[in-house]
């Protein structure tokens, strides 16, 4: 069998699959061009730069927070609660990235429901609601944490392009509703330092034929956290060109609209498995 053939039919398998699953998942039409933004680890630049741009577009959301590294003590590289809860004032969404940015795995995941409850604290303190979005810290995964995310009310939980692409990429692939569980989003794209608009583009391009973009910010620029950072000047161009090209861009919670998140595939490994095939077979 040819490569390209292969390629064809792995293609071919993911439509079919599709076409089996998401008609109970979707809510309504899912539109062309709809993508969702996320910012993690409460950068400062998240309130001096990323909100003023965003409200310029008229763009939705998600700012992900979490009060670990040196959050507490250092207001040069980290947000304050009150810049928090003015992100919220904004119409932003406040999601939960653990009290410690803990990465979530099978062997500590018992102590995910006191990092999920330090943060649903700190937002009851300044009247921000309680979160319905998890970002995994560090893009580490375990499906044992389900039950513990749905007991909080987290509706959807976004993860890295891993493990279909390498983390250091920043590549991924947009969601499919009904394929990818709620509670496992991936990033169609994690932005890093050598992004150029053509990476940018590559990742919301993907939001077509029932996906969703779901792209990946930390600080813009990160000045804490070097190996995630964008250039303030990169993120305004890639906001611009979200604009000019008439994409619809929404918070993590908004896509309640679109889909119903109590709807989760049989088995959420099936497309990561069929993406990794398409990946090793070019």
């Amino acid at each position: 069998m040819t490569r390209l053939l292969l390629v064809a039919l792995l293609f071919a398998c993911i439509e079919a699959v599709q076409a089996e699953e998401p008609a109970t998942a979707v809510r309504q039409p899912i539109p062309d061009k709809l993508v969702v933004l996320t910012f993690d680890d409460a950068s400062r630049s998240h309130f001096t730069v990323a909100a003023p741009t965003l409200k310029q577009y008229g763009f939705g959301a998600t700012f992900f927070i979490t009060e670990g590294f040196d959050f507490k003590t250092n207001k040069k590289d980290y947000l304050t609660w009150e810049q928090i809860k003015q992100l919220h004032e904004d119409g932003f969404e406040i999601g939960n990235h653990t009290r410690d940015h803990l990465g979530i795995t099978d062997a500590n995941v018992s102590r995910l429901e006191e990092q999920l409850s330090g943060i649903e604290q700190r937002c009851a303190e300044y009247g921000i609601p309680k979160p319905v979005s998890f970002a995994w810290p560090g893009n580490a995964i375990s499906p044992q944490a389900f039950a513990i995310l749905n007991e909080h009310g987290i509706h959807f939980a976004r993860r890295g392009g891993a493990p279909e692409y390498p983390y250091e990429e920043g590549n991924g692939f947009a969601y499919q509703p009904g394929l990818d569980h709620p509670l496992l989003l991936p990033s169609a794209g994690d932005a890093r330092p050598n992004w150029q608009l053509a990476n940018f583009v590559r990742a919301v391009q993907q939001a077509k034929d029932g996906r969703i973009a779901v792209l990946q910010f930390h600080g813009v620029p990160d000045t804490a956290h070097s190996w995630v950072n964008l250039d303030q000047h990169d993120f305004e161009a890639f906001m611009k060109y979200l604009s000019l090209n008439d994409y619809k861009v929404i918070a993590m919670r908004d896509l309640t609209k679109y889909v119903d998140p109590a709807v989760v595939p049989d088995d959420h490994q099936k497309i990561i498995e069929m993406r990794r095939a398409l990946i090793e077979s070019k």
